[in-house]
């Protein structure tokens, strides 16, 4: 699964890493121990006067479905699974119609050892931000009137897929990181018919990433800094 990540880039550093065209809702501070229900950014491409537009955008971690009765829901749906996401009713229309990229710096697993879980920061060896895939959803505040500014709130959940051999050791579930030579593809407003998200799926790669272990301050959702990410002392 994913259930904690690192996103401490600068709105400005995401605008260019990820050819953000418009910026849109509250700004979100760095953050060392991104957790569920936080909010977090995410880009999008949605049509705008007949051409494709990409926003960055805030969103809630956790999609709350459209048909849902309570927002709360969302803190059970943090994570969506690659193998069943378009036959899931919460996932499967957003699968197809809202895709996004959920940029981090790396995230966080806790690897089973006979004395406990090992936190470890999974990471990549480059500049560049990681992409997780994400799916989001609009949801409309029945307490609110139509026209009111946080009538609809956007959620977005991450898709896990099965860990590589590289990092199965650690954790059997790993976030699916879609590269960027197909940030356009996976963003395609256009792209919406369920076999065609199937193939593209299945062609994203196996990323390659770096596992450090840390320090258990990272297991409390209460801390944050860069301190988190360091190595553990021996």
């Amino acid at each position: 699964m994913c259930g904690r990540y690192v996103m401490a880039r600068a709105t400005s550093d995401l605008v260019s890493a990820f050819a953000v065209e418009q910026t849109v809702g509250p700004d979100v501070l760095p953050s060392w121990n991104v957790a569920p229900t936080d909010d977090v950014r995410i880009v999008t491409e949605r049509y705008h006067d007949d051409a494709p537009v990409r926003r960055l955008a805030t969103a809630k971690w956790g999609l709350v479905p459209v048909w849902a009765k309570d927002p709360k829901i969302g803190a059970r749906m943090i994570n969506a699974r690659r193998e069943t996401l378009l036959e899931k009713p919460a996932f499967r229309k957003a699968a197809v119609k809202r895709r996004a990229l959920v940029p981090a710096d790396g995230y966080y697993e806790w690897e089973k050892s006979p004395d406990g879980k090992i936190p470890t920061y999974l990471y990549s060896g480059t500049q560049d931000p990681l992409a997780f895939a994400g799916l989001y959803e609009f949801w409309p505040d029945p307490a609110l009137p139509e026209d009111h500014e946080h009538k609809w709130l956007l959620s977005v959940t991450i898709i896990t897929t099965k860990a590589t051999d590289a990092l199965g050791h650690i954790h059997d579930r790993t976030p699916l990181i879609i590269p960027p030579d197909l940030y356009a593809d996976w963003l395609d407003p256009q792209l919406t018919d369920g076999s065609d998200v199937a193939q593209l799926l299945d062609a994203v790669p196996e990323p390659t990433l770096t596992p450090r272990v840390v320090s258990p301050e990272v297991n409390s959702v209460r801390n944050d800094g860069p301190q988190l990410i360091e190595p553990a002392s021996a």
